[in-house]
């Protein structure tokens, strides 16, 4: 356990990372360009002293690192990640009273609504924010994620400057749990258009179309996508470096096909299916462009 001075108690507003994947190390380091104090966690060690090298103070337990917040994000992988640090680790039981707990992972719709119920009834003196962002390696590593922010009204004056931080824009959308459905719709996009990238270069591949062409008519005009542009290009140049890992993509679009039971979402559930396959394959652990495999 850190060693917690009364200057450090008490000091500016601090902000609690727990989760230091490539979204929530960017993040950690965002803050602390802000000059805001930071406290990190991460399940592995080594990740938060990476972090305490650059300013921030590392924690060996979850609780801990929330003991001293003003507000505290988790951005784990998943929803059993995030019950796990939060509750059976005791992060939510340690934060202070009036502090906030954003959670900005993607975990779902059922699973944010559980937590936020069950902040509410353990800690009523805590605020639950659902903040799930938008946005890559290079975005998190600048500060320029999008931010879905739905929450408490009194929680903002809280979340503003650490949004801010993070975040070249933060849309405000109402109670919690509007965030994660927009995000599951804005994911559910974004997984169309690198499919579409990869089955349309395979397609140009076959009949002869040069790759310049494609990556021209995916940059420019009125077809144009930037994402998918961007991609492309890491399709086109052989690179499966992760900003964007194939098998948190196969998560969420999980998440979306729970979120809509009953519907009829075949290119999705067919699209789901296609990139578990590949994660299956051992592709799992590369970016979300590693959907050309297999084509």
């Amino acid at each position: 356990m850190a060693v917690v001075t009364e200057e450090y108690a008490q000091g500016a507003r601090r902000v609690a990372v727990l989760g230091l994947g490539t979204i929530g190390a960017g993040m950690a380091r965002s803050l602390l360009r802000a000059g805001l104090p930071v406290d990190v966690w991460n399940r592995t060690p080594e990740r938060a002293a990476a972090l305490a090298e650059a300013g921030a103070m590392a924690h060996a337990e979850p609780a801990d690192a929330a003991a001293h917040a003003a507000v505290v994000i988790t951005i784990l992988s998943d929803a059993a990640a995030t019950r796990s640090v939060a509750l059976d680790a005791g992060m939510l039981a340690a934060m202070p009273p009036g502090s906030v707990w954003a959670q900005m992972g993607t975990i779902g719709v059922t699973a944010t609504e559980e937590l936020a119920a069950t902040a509410a009834t353990q800690r009523p003196d805590v605020m639950f924010a659902d903040a799930p962002v938008s946005g890559t390696r290079a975005p998190a590593e600048a500060g320029e994620l999008l931010v879905l922010a739905s929450g408490p009204e009194q929680a903002r004056p809280l979340l503003e400057p650490v949004f801010g931080a993070v975040g070249q824009i933060t849309r405000w959308l109402g109670e919690a749990g509007a965030g994660s459905r927009l995000k599951l719709v804005m994911n559910t996009w974004l997984m169309f258009l690198i499919e579409g990238a990869a089955e349309v270069m395979a397609l140009a591949d076959t009949v002869g179309v040069g790759r310049p062409e494609v990556l021209d008519l995916l940059g420019t005009g009125r077809m144009a996508s930037p994402v998918a542009a961007v991609k492309a290009r890491k399709m086109d140049s052989g690179d499966d470096s992760p900003d964007f890992a194939l098998e948190l993509a196969v998560k969420d679009l999980g998440l979306a096909l729970d979120a809509a039971p009953g519907r009829s979402l075949d290119v999705l559930a067919a699209l789901r299916e296609r990139w578990q396959r590949l994660a299956d394959r051992g592709l799992g652990g590369l970016d979300i462009s590693a959907s050309r495999h297999g084509l």
